[in-house]
């Protein structure tokens, strides 16, 4: 698989929690240059890529030829935080992956609670345990 430099800005934008409106602003873009660049429409120029390199915390070369595995390993695990990978909703469901299992002790039968916050485009899940 080929890797794309709009995936991997998409990637890292919600990775790093910034709306295209942030990254617009910090950049010195408007809203839409962002969104042409996440959708492959056009890309950045040679300084604006360097700047979401620093913003991103990631190489020149990361940013335009890094997989997405490659990406997430910038966990911070020594604050808890990290970034599980990307998947796809199939049939209505999703597959937890199996390092969210390993580190959050998530068996089969826990429950999980679905949160989210629609105006930053944020979701999550808090494990509550078993159910029944």
């Amino acid at each position: 698989m080929s890797v794309k430099i709009c995936d991997n800005l998409r990637i890292l934008r919600a990775k790093e929690r910034y709306s295209m409106e942030d990254i617009a602003e910090i950049i010195g873009v408007s809203r839409q240059s962002v969104a042409k660049w996440e959708s492959g429409e056009s890309l950045p120029d040679i300084d604006k890529c360097v700047k979401l390199a620093k913003l991103y915390k990631v190489t020149l070369d990361d940013l335009v030829s890094a997989t997405i595995e490659e990406l997430e390993m910038g966990d911070d695990e020594e604050k808890g935080k990290y970034c599980f990978g990307v998947v796809k909703i199939q049939d209505g469901k999703i597959n937890v992956p199996e390092k969210a299992k390993e580190i959050f002790k998530l068996d089969e039968g826990d429950a999980l609670m679905f949160l989210g916050d629609k105006k930053k485009g944020g979701m999550a899940l808090v494990k509550i345990g078993k159910l029944f």
